[in-house]
């Protein structure tokens, strides 16, 4: 079995024990979207509801161009 393999049967292993999904990917989705709130309003000066507005635009925006760079 190779690292690709291993790493899918891994996953699903997890994901068929796992309750509340939403819950054990909370971390990382909260982390994800802040590096877009770092990059929309680095100085922290807007108003919360407004960078937070920018950076999912700013993560849909990062996730249309890695569609398009796929075959």
């Amino acid at each position: 079995m190779n690292r690709s393999q291993a790493a899918k049967v891994a996953a699903h292993t997890r994901w068929s024990k796992e309750t509340d999904r939403s819950a054990a990917t909370s971390a990382g989705r909260s982390a994800f979207l802040a590096r877009f709130a770092a990059q929309v309003d680095p100085e922290m000066r807007l108003d919360p509801a407004e960078r937070d507005k920018r950076a999912r635009n700013a993560m849909r925006a990062h996730m249309i161009a890695l569609r398009a760079k796929q075959p």
